[in-house]
């Protein structure tokens, strides 16, 4: 069976190093907000070339966290609207309802799976104060555009930058694109942890400095509590693995996108529609995702032939039953895409000969 991801291999080679500062936090006995965050979140920053990264708890966090400090500021109030796209993992769509904002759904284009642009500014109302881009499956939003509509608007950008780690436009890395950004480091990430963890990037200092508080109690110092914070501070654990792991994100988005671009020049079935890709740096290929109309047909085909896949999503945040007064909104591209969709194996472990196989099966479907 070739695996969708084989986490524990993509680990295996940090065991060590790993081992190490474990034994170290052991021994420093700081065990929150120690030097491994700190490490992390200087690391990281640097690497997204942004001023700050204030590590949380995980992605939700993150973005949720976001919209809380903006509200703190007084850039935000309840009851605004924030642009999203309608075909986001949930919990793009938390974050904002969590915060006491209003999602407002608009239909991605169905050749990128991201925010059309060109439809936002018909959904703008005077309560609009926010657009919410979600670089989806690793491939960047188109942020000229939105920044463009976001600057005629007054509008906040907010990256969800939870699948994108280390994408770039104009050498411009996801988590510098806009006013803020959320990443997840969720394990499956390509910049994963071994549990859950988060981190926010900015360039704002008001910002992150009412993000550090919110996270921690509203306290920096000891039972000092400034404003109403929660608790979402990331761990000095999952720290430490990442500041292991850091190093080798270039390495690994580069064997993803070789992948994938074998997956684009290889796969001939017209039956398959394959991911639109410019060949930028815009794209890290967190996943590969195709689309056809028999997608569950597709699917159980390539179990039957060992070979795992996953939906990513089967339905839309707007027919959740969580959701139940939206489920009578109709958003026909989103629709369309959360039915046909299917994910293929990508990860930097995948060997060619795996790659091989999969491309054979899939142009005998």
């Amino acid at each position: 069976m070739i695996k969708f991801l084989d986490i524990a291999k993509i680990n295996k080679p940090y065991q060590s190093d790993f081992q190490l500062k474990v034994n170290s936090i052991f021994n420093d006995g700081r065990y929150i907000l120690g030097k491994e965050v700190l490490e992390f979140e200087s690391s990281f920053s640097n690497y997204c070339q942004t001023k700050h990264c204030i590590g949380v708890g995980n992605g939700l966090d993150a973005l949720m966290l976001i919209f809380k400090g903006y509200l703190e500021l007084g850039l935000l109030q309840k009851g605004d609207e924030i642009i999203v796209p309608a075909n986001t993992y949930i919990a793009s769509i938390l974050a904002i309802i969590q915060s006491d904002l209003v999602p407002v759904f608009v239909e991605p284009d169905i050749k990128t799976f991201n925010l059309d642009y060109s439809l936002i500014q018909e959904k703008v109302t005077t309560k609009t104060k926010a657009i919410l881009a979600v670089h989806l499956y690793g491939q960047l939003a188109n942020m000229q555009e939105i920044t463009k509509i976001a600057s005629l608007n007054k509008l906040l950008v907010i990256e969800d930058a939870a699948q994108s780690h280390g994408a770039s436009l104009n050498y411009i890395k996801a988590g510098n694109l806009g006013d803020a950004a959320g990443f997840s480091f969720y394990p499956s990430k390509n910049l994963g942890a071994i549990g859950d963890a988060g981190a926010i990037t900015t360039n704002n200092d008001e910002l992150a400095r009412v993000i550090k508080y919110i996270r921690n109690y509203g306290s920096v110092v000891k039972y000092q509590h400034e404003i109403m914070g929660v608790n979402s501070r990331l761990d000095e654990i999952q720290a430490a693995f990442l500041n292991c792991k850091l190093h080798n994100l270039d390495l690994d988005n580069s064997i993803r996108k070789n992948i994938a671009k074998r997956y684009l020049s290889e796969i001939k079935n017209k039956n398959i529609g394959l991911p639109f890709y410019n060949g930028s740096s815009n794209h890290v290929f967190h996943l590969f995702v195709i689309r056809t109309k028999n997608r569950d047909n597709l699917q159980e085909y390539l179990a039957n032939n060992n070979i795992e896949t996953l939906i990513h999503y089967p339905t839309p945040p707007h027919k959740q039953k969580a959701f139940a007064s939206w489920n009578s909104l109709s958003f026909p591209i989103t629709e369309k895409i959360h039915q046909e969709v299917l994910s293929l194996p990508i990860s930097p472990v995948l060997t060619d000969l795996e790659v091989s196989a999969i491309i054979n099966v899939l142009n005998n479907y």
